[in-house]
């Protein structure tokens, strides 16, 4: 079994930390470096939840995309609930490792797993990486369909493909459009939309797209709009980020046990729909 420093370097090789955005905290938020790692849980969230999930499991490391402490703290107490988080894991012998705009910018990332979940073929980042001499790396993924297909059968696959949730896809444009190319964005992508215009595609699929910000992207162009949960568009990563570690436990002869969460931890649980609402 590999020490915990040593399944960390494996992880930092596949998403730099170098590579996140400045803003961002990833890496190890909490783990003794030669502590051995025989089983690992992935998930979007580092909630109790999960937690409770990972000490469950047995699980020795537990890796997340979204990180624990975004912008610091002064405590870790257990009367708050990320400090309850920390005691939960210490507690049990649980390291906690981020990969978030690290794994989004990487090859294959976040978006490659979002696209791949849709049976889309990538042909380009929406936003090159300019560290990256090969033009693989980069923030979203502009992909192509097989054949097109029209705006409503594209948003059905959408909702079929991506895990359950109660928002489901939202939809802005055309339903009988035909749709050949698409842009991809796991998490927030509505940041993006001018990258997405340049790349002169006809759908653009991400998460959490506000009202003005969509509306302007409509009133500029004919670009139809496909908005699905924020942890739907991420949870892809997950499969392909165990897929890559398992690869590494074999190449290494760790014999590692790696699983990945299918708790839904997007904080939206029900959905009622107006009345005479468009379908």
């Amino acid at each position: 079994m590999p020490r915990l420093s040593e399944a960390i370097a494996a992880l930092d090789a596949l998403w730099p930390p170098g590579s996140a955005e400045a803003w961002d905290a990833v890496g190890t938020v909490c783990g003794d470096p030669d502590q051995e790692v025989s089983r690992v849980l992935f998930a979007v969230d580092p909630v109790q939840e999960i937690v409770d999930e990972a000490v469950k499991l047995g699980a020795d490391l537990l890796v997340t995309h979204h990180p624990l402490y975004l912008r610091g703290t002064t405590t870790v107490a257990a009367s708050t609930f990320k400090g309850r988080v920390v005691h939960t894991l210490i507690k049990n012998d649980i390291a906690l490792h981020v990969a978030h705009t690290n794994a989004d910018r990487a090859d294959p990332g976040v978006s490659d797993a979002l696209a791949g979940a849709l049976d889309l073929r990538v042909v380009r980042p929406l936003v090159p990486d300019p560290a990256d001499p090969e033009g693989r790396r980069g923030l979203g993924r502009v992909c192509e369909l097989d054949h097109p297909v029209t705006l409503r059968e594209f948003a059905a696959r959408a909702a079929e493909r991506l895990p359950a949730t109660a928002q489901g896809i939202r939809v802005a444009g055309d339903p009988d459009a035909l749709v050949r190319t698409v842009a991809v964005s796991g998490g927030s992508g509505d940041s993006l939309f001018a990258d997405v215009r340049a790349a002169g595609v006809d759908a653009f699929l991400t998460a959490d797209l506000r009202h003005h910000p969509a509306s302007e992207a409509r009133a500029h162009s004919p670009l139809a709009l496909l908005d699905a949960a924020h942890w739907a568009t991420e949870w892809p990563w997950c499969e392909l980020a165990a897929a890559q570690l398992d690869e590494i436990s074999d190449r290494h002869g760790w014999d590692l046990r790696v699983h990945v969460s299918k708790t839904v931890t997007d904080p939206w649980n029900s959905h009622s729909p107006s009345p005479g609402a468009p379908n």
